[in-house]
C-alpha cells in the first residue's frame, strides 16, 4: 500500500509541474501587453526553461541516483515554486526570462525522478500503469491552467495575472512538502538502498549508455516528441484564437487534448507491454502526423479530430518512450535516474525549439500553417525512428495463458 501513497505524492509534484509549465500559455496577451514584448520574444521566454533543462537534466539525474528520490524530488518541487514566484514579480523581458529559466533547473528533477521511483516500486503492467497515473498530473495541471485562468481566476483576481502565478507557486510548495512527508513515512530511502548497484564513474556510465544504438534512437525520438508536444502545448490557445475563436472559448478548446490525455495516460502505458510496445509507438507517431494536418482546419469536425488526436499523442508518446528506455538491457532501476536525465537532456532540445520555432514562423508568415507543416515532418521522422528501434530491440514472445 505504501507504494500507492508514494505514487500519489509523485502525482501532486507532477501536477505542480504541469500547472507551472503551462501557466504562461493562457496569459500570453496580458503579459505581452504589460511587459511590452512580441510573439517572438514570448516564444523565446516559453522555450527558455527547455534550454536550461538541456544542461540541468544530466546533473539532476546524477543527483537523483546519489541523494535518492525523497530529497531530490523535494528540492525539485521547491525550485518549481520559486520559478512561479519569480514570474509573478517579473517586471520586464529579462526578469520573466530568468524566472521561467529556473523551472528548467527544478523540472528535470521531477521528470527524471518519477520514472526512477516508479521503476523501483512497480513491475510488469503495473509499472506502465503507474507511469500513466503520474503522467495525468501535468495533464490535469494543464486543464486547470487553461480552463480556469480566464473564466474563473482572472475575474476573481480582478484581472491580475500575477496573482494567478502566485497561486501556482503556493500549490508547488504544498506539493513538495506533502511529498517529503509521505516519502519519509513510507520508508522510500530503504527501498532505494535495496536496489542500489555499485557506482561507476559518471563519465564511464554515460559513455556506456550513449554507446548503445537503441539508446541513441530513443534520444533522437525524444527530441522530436518534445518539439511536437511543447510547440503545440504552448501555442495552441493562441493558434485557436488566430482561427477566430474568442480567448475564453479558445482556452476551453485548447483543453480538449489535455482532457483526452488524462484518459489516455491511464490506458495507453498499461497496454504498452514489451510485446506490444512498438506497435503502440507506431500508432502514436501516425496519430501525431494526422493531428498536425487536421489542426490546419479553422473549425468543424476535422479540427476537433485533430485536437483529440493531439491529446492521444500527448498522453502516450513520452511515457512509452521512457518506459522503453528504462527497460532496455543494461539500464534497470539503479541507472534509471541517470538514463532518464540523459533522455530529458536530449529531448528538451526539441522542447526549446518547438515554442521558439513556432513563434518565429508565426511572426514571419502571420499564421501557423508553416509551423504545422514542420510538425508533420517531425511526425514522419518519429514513424521512421520507431521502425528502426523495433529492429534493434528484442521483443519477448507473447505468453498464451489457458
Amino acid at each position: 500500500m505504501n507504494r500507492w501513497w508514494l505514487l500519489a505524492g509523485l502525482w501532486l509534484l507532477y501536477t505542480a509541474f504541469g500547472l507551472t509549465a503551462t501557466a504562461i500559455a493562457p496569459l500570453v496577451l496580458p503579459i505581452e501587453r504589460e511587459l511590452g514584448i512580441s510573439h517572438a520574444a514570448m516564444g523565446s521566454i516559453m522555450g527558455t526553461w527547455q534550454l536550461v533543462y538541456i544542461f540541468a537534466a544530466m546533473p539532476g539525474g546524477v543527483m537523483l541516483d546519489r541523494l535518492g528520490g525523497r530529497t531530490a524530488l523535494f528540492i525539485g518541487g521547491l525550485l518549481i515554486a520559486l520559478s512561479a514566484l519569480g514570474r509573478a514579480f517579473a517586471t520586464d523581458y529579462w526578469t520573466l526570462l530568468l524566472s521561467v529559466g529556473l523551472f528548467g533547473v527544478g523540472g528535470p528533477v521531477i521528470s527524471s525522478g518519477a520514472p526512477k521511483v516508479v521503476s523501483q516500486l512497480f513491475t510488469g503492467s503495473d509499472r506502465g500503469f503507474a507511469m500513466g497515473v503520474y503522467m495525468t498530473g501535468p495533464a490535469i495541471g494543464g486543464v486547470v491552467s487553461l480552463t480556469l485562468t480566464h473564466s474563473v481566476l482572472l475575474p476573481f483576481f480582478d484581472g491580475n495575472w500575477r496573482s494567478v502565478l502566485l497561486l501556482w507557486a503556493c500549490f508547488a510548495v504544498a506539493a513538495a512538502v506533502i511529498w517529503v512527508v509521505v516519502a519519509s513515512l513510507t520508508g522510500l530511502r530503504a527501498s532505494e538502498m535495496a536496489v542500489a548497484a555499485p557506482r561507476l564513474p559518471q563519465g564511464q556510465l554515460l559513455r556506456e549508455l550513449v554507446s548503445m544504438r537503441a539508446v541513441q534512437i530513443v534520444l533522437m525520438m525524444g527530441v522530436g516528441v518534445f518539439l511536437f508536444n511543447h510547440g503545440l502545448n504552448n501555442w495552441l490557445p493562441e493558434m485557436l484564437r488566430s482561427h477566430g475563436l474568442p480567448i475564453v472559448e479558445a482556452s476551453y478548446w485548447a483543453a480538449i487534448p489535455t482532457v483526452i490525455g488524462v484518459v489516455g495516460s491511464l490506458l495507453i502505458p498499461r497496454l504498452a507491454t514489451p510485446e506490444r510496445r512498438f506497435r503502440i509507438l507506431l500508432a502514436l507517431s501516425v496519430a501525431a502526423l494526422l493531428s498536425s494536418v487536421f489542426l490546419q482546419f479553422v473549425a468543424g469536425p476535422w479540427l476537433t479530430l485533430g485536437l483529440i488526436m493531439q491529446g492521444i499523442v500527448r498522453s502516450g508518446l513520452t511515457t512509452v518512450l521512457i518506459l522503453t528506455l528504462v527497460e532496455l538491457p543494461g539500464i534497470g532501476a539503479s541507472r534509471a535516474g541517470t538514463a532518464s536525465g540523459l533522455f530529458f537532456s536530449a529531448a528538451e532540445v526539441g522542447g526549446m525549439l518547438g515554442p521558439l520555432g513556432m513563434g518565429m514562423l508565426y511572426d514571419a508568415s502571420g499564421n501557423f500553417h508553416g509551423a504545422l507543416a514542420g510538425l508533420s515532418a517531425v511526425a514522419i521522422l518519429l514513424t521512421i525512428g520507431t521502425l528502426r528501434l523495433r529492429r534493434l530491440t528484442p521483443v519477448p514472445p507473447v505468453v498464451l495463458r489457458t
